[in-house]
């Protein structure tokens, strides 16, 4: 791509965010995930109490600038700030900012991760697979065909096309194929790194059919933001559809000697 081709297409890029609001372009992503909401809301009160805070010390600093201006007190008084008093005051707000932002928010964080996003499927489940690869600058996706075995002539094989039912869990293997990549869902707000030599697992669950994009939020080289794929999420019985002409187009075209087609891996069970 040329430098004309890249001013092109950012100009498209921004003349349409310019029909869009400042207030649409601050909003989130919609979420389309049972648990997205528990990192909205971390999220929500995480900027909450920096903002309380934030707010105290401006109050502070304009307050106390405004109370021993040069006009009042003409003669200054320095100090070190050593003394037991000031060394207590400072400690205690040290303190008070641990205790009612770090805690908490590391609280609820522990809380949701343990009860919520370590609760993996049980593989006996009737659970979506999909095994993941991202490259420099695209995402593989790879579905078990009928026999249920990744990496045989049957599976489903795709290049930034990532097609998923509503109302079923839904677990991610992923890895990489050259440096590391994040393969990142807005719309669940979730993400996990894609790492060459190692595999990664994450789970969700869709509750919105619709168009969303996959993107990867892992600076990854040169052409990291053409890095993103399409998610189209289904209902079920449109799923199980494309899944059956998936399998028709793809059950003669993999190649035997085709390494492109053949790389995914035997799949880890989560218990």
């Amino acid at each position: 791509m040329n430098l004309y081709s890249l001013y092109m297409k950012f100009f498209v890029m921004s003349a349409n965010a310019s029909e869009m609001s400042l207030w649409e372009r601050m909003k989130p992503p919609v979420d389309i995930s049972t648990n997205g909401h528990l990192i909205d809301s971390l999220f929500i009160l995480t900027t909450k109490l920096i903002l309380f805070f934030f707010i105290l010390v401006c109050i502070g600093l304009f307050g106390f600038s405004w109370l021993y201006r040069h006009k009042k007190h003409p003669k200054p008084l320095y100090t070190h700030g050593t003394s037991k008093k000031h060394v207590a005051i400072v400690a205690a707000i040290g303190a008070l900012v641990f205790i009612v932002i770090d805690m908490q928010i590391t609280g609820i964080s522990n809380r949701d991760y343990m009860e919520v996003y370590n609760n993996w499927p049980k593989e006996s489940e009737d659970i979506v697979r999909v095994e993941v690869l991202g490259q420099q600058w695209a995402w593989n996706f790879r579905y078990a065909g009928k026999d249920g075995i990744f990496n045989t002539e049957d599976d489903i094989v795709t290049l930034n096309d990532l097609r998923l039912p509503i109302g079923k869990k839904i677990v991610f293997q992923v890895s990489a194929k050259d440096v590391i990549h994040s393969f990142s869902l807005p719309n669940t707000r979730q993400k996990i790194d894609a790492m060459p030599g190692r595999i990664h697992k994450m789970w969700v669950e869709l509750t919105k059919p619709g168009v969303y994009e996959v993107v990867c939020a892992q600076i990854c080289g040169t052409f990291h933001y053409r890095m993103k794929a399409t998610m189209t999420v289904y209902t079920q019985e449109d799923f199980n559809k494309w899944q059956d002409e998936m399998q028709q187009r793809t059950s003669f075209a993999m190649e035997k000697e085709s390494a492109d087609l053949y790389w995914g891996w035997k799949w880890i069970a989560n218990n």
